[in-house]
């Protein structure tokens, strides 16, 4: 089960429960609900204020992962591996870097792409796929825009998209809409707008996929 937080926040829940959060914001800060669920393990794509707040989400003791790259496993049965790329255009000389993750969690494989700020090497992106759900920002500003959203979406060829990082009622930040970014991929891909902040979804289930599907998650309320 997947779950969006709003803005780059995601809640993994294995079956057991093993709950796993990434870039936890604290609501406050960027006008939005703060995320309300507790996680066993916290990865951080990056240290900007509106993505790192750990002890926001974390139970006691919770494994913490920052801008780790490399391969590792969480919880003792998670493989993740951690690939850095920039925030920015200029090779992380205005806003730094970021470290994507791709976790794979009973068989589904899950990339959160952080705040990435530019277009990645295909070559780089081949080394991670294959990719069956792909989180990735679309707000531009400090991020991809949405075409260059469209651009990352092509090179990685997810089964599903959870676009991310962009204005939703509320949010102090000065990103644009999601509807932008639907109106670049609504005649590439399938696009299914959700009523709930949820995903569900089984290894088989994304196999019998064909063509990529944009799933759109409600903002929590």
């Amino acid at each position: 089960m997947i779950r969006w937080h709003g803005h780059a926040c995601f809640e993994i829940v294995d079956s057991a429960g093993y709950t796993i959060a990434i870039d936890p914001h604290d609501g406050y800060s960027i006008g939005m609900k703060p995320p309300s669920f507790k996680a066993d393990a916290v990865l951080i794509t990056h240290e900007h204020f509106d993505h790192n707040a750990y002890n926001t989400v974390a139970k006691p003791g919770a494994e913490r992962y920052s801008m780790k790259e490399g391969e590792f496993v969480i919880g003792g049965k998670h493989r993740a591996r951690g690939v850095r790329f920039y925030h920015d255009k200029v090779k992380g000389r205005r806003r730094g870097e970021v470290v994507a993750y791709k976790i794979e969690v009973e068989s589904v494989g899950v990339l959160h792409l952080g705040d990435l700020g530019h277009v990645p090497d295909e070559k780089v992106v081949a080394d991670l796929k294959p990719i069956d759900v792909l989180m990735v920002p679309i707000g531009g500003t400090f991020t991809i825009d949405p075409r260059e959203a469209f651009e990352v979406i092509k090179i990685v060829d997810p089964k599903i998209v959870i676009p991310m990082h962009y204005w939703v009622r509320g949010i102090n930040l000065p990103l644009q809409p999601v509807d932008v970014f639907v109106d670049i991929v609504k005649d590439v891909y399938d696009v299914v707008r959700a009523e709930t902040n949820t995903l569900s979804t089984t290894a088989d289930e994304l196999h019998s996929i064909t063509r990529t599907r944009v799933h759109l998650l409600s903002p929590p309320s």
